[in-house]
């Protein structure tokens, strides 16, 4: 076994691997990036070793630089987590010429696993069906297309480098395919450095399952069941679970040992996923789509069910030990399921963010641990999420005797969650789970988008902006001294007359700015008003400036309310959805809201890089046209014109960092498009 090994990742599946090495007595090597010089995973591995300035490319990615770490700490072995180098071939090359383990497959397997198309030859060779596509590698934007024609629409692009949803591209109008194509192409060279593509026929309604594998040096491989990974949102898993309630026993035994060949096809070695499509209405139907030749980020379902540590598995079988438990010793106990935690943006409003990545310092957290529920987590409070590296924070998994009591478990863990400071998709994954259709357990990888309206709530509810209300009336007057100036405290009392309304502008991001008018009551209640509605009352509520700070209880009405507070109530949380709730200054906006007359300004939807520029100052623009696009946390987005006009203002260039909110152009809209009841001083 290993004295030491160095772990060449970062965030949650580096802590996940210091704590498995921490159990078997083997010394942890963390590395770090600037960005990273105070994280979690820094501060639980035993040494660790800075690697260069905050690019994933001058540190995470520097094959040179990891190298370098392990041979100064005396590592013998390198663990490389999932995403950045944990299946790139060169580098488990290089580690071997270096004297390394590299834990994980030989290079080869990664290699050949690695290339979608090598991959798709080689498991169809050794009797694995194989989704219907293009053959070959290398084609030409114009082959892709004829190929995807020749399949016949819709068609699913998918790079022949990578996982993980990056790059990949549904295209069900054939005019669309050049557009698409190109964009495929450059997600996927920024992704992975490597543009080639390959097209496959789109299943409609579609279940994603995959198959877990471990193999040691010896030749025997065994499969460790299904997961059922349908629940995703542009190709991105949200929700994971073991075993699959669509599976039967025949066909779970039929799709591993398809797995199991599949991996003796690579000559594999270690923990590693084979993933089918199948059709929700022919389980029997399924097709070979990839093998991911790492750890999964939703490998803890298959250990909760098998009982089996899959990082301890990879580690043994990297130091030369054998499975010591044929395919008949595997059984699967109880029900696990996994929801990803993200820093993203969530709303539908109209003309608010959507899904997008997003940013902050944590200010306030709280990770349900437990019976039956377990979190993974890089994160502790302080902690700067920034547009560099992979949204995915943590993890939350439950696991219970059976589907639906595993399914309550996480719903519960989830409204537990706290992450104040950045925003994340904690609520809405738990009303996901809520939903009828995945209660029932009949799920497809389309499900989540068809649905989303009814899962992500339009309007902020009402208490919340009561709630920030109180606390900032609270702070009115919040000293802590032995007597109190009666004409200091924030109830609104005045001689002679009504108690007055004190007024708290506030706005959510996304949404339109709420009034809130608070006061006192001579019997020392409180009252808060909204507009155009009658108030509502509660006892006094208002809490000492310390007892805000992490959470706020108040009753209105009857009804009490319950949230996490972080930055003097700027920040509230509840039931796994945070809100930060800002003042608003009406004088402010209306005077930012004249300047820009008749021009709109285009801003960043989320911090991140400028990585393609298509206009000039001058060009004229039609609306929808595409402008630019914004990468950040390896998720593209473009910049469309609202309307017609002329670019007026262009402040970016190609490679420009810029912060959410940032004014990226202006568009001046044609004259005969503005409003015709303005005057001509107006114009």
């Amino acid at each position: 076994m290993f004295d030491t090994v160095l772990v060449a990742n970062r965030g949650e599946i580096a802590v996940r691997v210091i704590r498995t090495l921490r159990s078997m007595g083997v010394r942890s090597v963390a590395v770090f990036s600037d960005a990273d010089a105070d994280a979690r995973h820094v501060r639980e591995a035993d040494t660790a070793v800075r690697i260069g300035p905050a690019p994933a490319a001058e540190s995470y990615l520097s094959m040179e630089r990891l190298l370098e770490a392990a041979a100064r700490t005396g590592a013998q072995a390198v663990h490389p987590g999932y995403g950045f180098l944990a299946e790139n071939a060169e580098f488990a090359r290089a580690c071997q010429e270096a004297g390394l383990v590299f834990i994980g497959p030989s290079a080869d397997a990664i290699a050949l696993m690695g290339d979608k198309i090598r991959a798709k030859e080689t498991v169809r060779a050794a009797g694995v069906p194989v989704v219907p596509g293009s053959s070959g590698s290398g084609l030409s934007d114009a082959e892709l297309a004829d190929a995807a024609r020749e399949i016949g629409m819709p068609v699913l692009l998918k790079p022949s480098a990578g996982g993980g949803g990056k790059g990949m591209r549904l295209v069900r109008d054939a005019a669309l395919l050049a557009d698409e194509i190109a964009a495929a192409r450059r997600e996927a060279t920024a992704s992975f450095g490597d543009g080639t593509l390959l097209v496959e026929r789109w299943i409609d309604r579609p279940r994603h399952i995959e198959i877990q594998v471990l193999a040691d040096g010896h030749g025997h491989v065994v499969h460790l069941g299904e997961r059922e990974c349908s629940l995703q949102r542009r190709h991105q898993k949200l929700i994971e679970e073991a075993p699959s309630v669509l599976l039967d026993e025949d066909t779970r035994a039929a799709m591993g040992e398809a797995a199991v060949q599949a991996a003796r096809s690579c000559g594999y070695r270690g923990a590693g996923t084979v993933e089918f499509i199948v059709p929700g209405g022919d389980p029997s139907s399924y097709f070979f789509m990839e093998m991911n030749t790492r750890l999964q980020v939703e490998h803890p379902v298959t250990e909760l069910i098998t009982g089996l540590d899959l990082v301890e598995w990879q580690v043994r079988v990297a130091a030369g030990e054998q499975l010591p438990f044929a395919q008949q010793d595997i059984t699967l106990t109880g029900h696990a399921v996994e929801a990803r935690i993200c820093a993203e943006t969530v709303s539908v409003k109209e003309g608010a963010r959507g899904f997008l990545p997003s940013g902050g310092t944590v200010l306030s957290l709280h990770e349900p641990q437990g019976e039956g529920v377990r979190t993974d987590s890089g994160l502790s409070e302080g902690t700067e999420v920034g547009s560099l590296y992979d949204p995915m924070l943590s993890k939350v998994i439950a696991y219970g005797p059976d589907r639906e009591s595993a399914l309550r478990k996480l719903r519960a863990a989830l409204a537990r969650t706290v992450t104040l400071g950045v925003p994340t998709n904690a609520g809405f994954l738990r009303r996901l789970l809520a939903h009828p259709a995945v209660v029932a357990g009949e799920l497809d990888t389309g499900l989540v988008e068809r649905e989303m309206d009814g899962l992500v709530p339009t309007e902020v509810p009402e208490e919340v902006y009561a709630a920030a209300a109180l606390l900032r009336q609270a702070a009115l007057g919040t000293e802590e001294r032995g007597w109190v100036d009666p004409f200091s405290v924030p109830d609104g009392w005045r001689l002679g007359g009504e108690r007055a309304w004190t007024v708290h502008p506030l706005r959510v991001p996304g949404q339109d700015p709420v009034t809130v008018r608070v006061r006192g009551t001579a019997n020392g209640a409180v009252e808060v008003l909204f507009d155009g509605k009658e108030p509502l009352r509660g006892p006094s509520v208002l809490p000492s400036g310390r007892a805000a700070k992490s959470r706020f209880t108040f009753a209105l009405d009857g009804v009490t309310h319950t949230f996490a507070t972080a930055a003097d109530g700027t920040w509230l949380g509840r039931d796994g959805d945070a809100w930060q709730v800002r003042d608003h200054d009406p004088v402010a906006a209306s005077l930012a809201g004249a300047a820009r007359a008749g021009t709109d300004s285009l801003t960043a939807p989320m911090p991140g890089t400028v990585t393609v520029v298509k206009v000039a100052v001058g060009d004229e623009v039609t609306a929808g046209q595409s402008l630019l696009v914004v990468e950040a946390m390896k998720m593209e987005h473009v910049i469309s014109a609202p309307h017609a006009g002329t670019v007026a203002e262009l402040d970016v260039t190609p490679g420009t960092t810029v912060a959410m909110d940032q004014v990226l152009a202006v568009i001046a809209p044609h004259e005969d498009e503005t409003d015709p009841g303005t005057t001509e001083a107006q114009r």
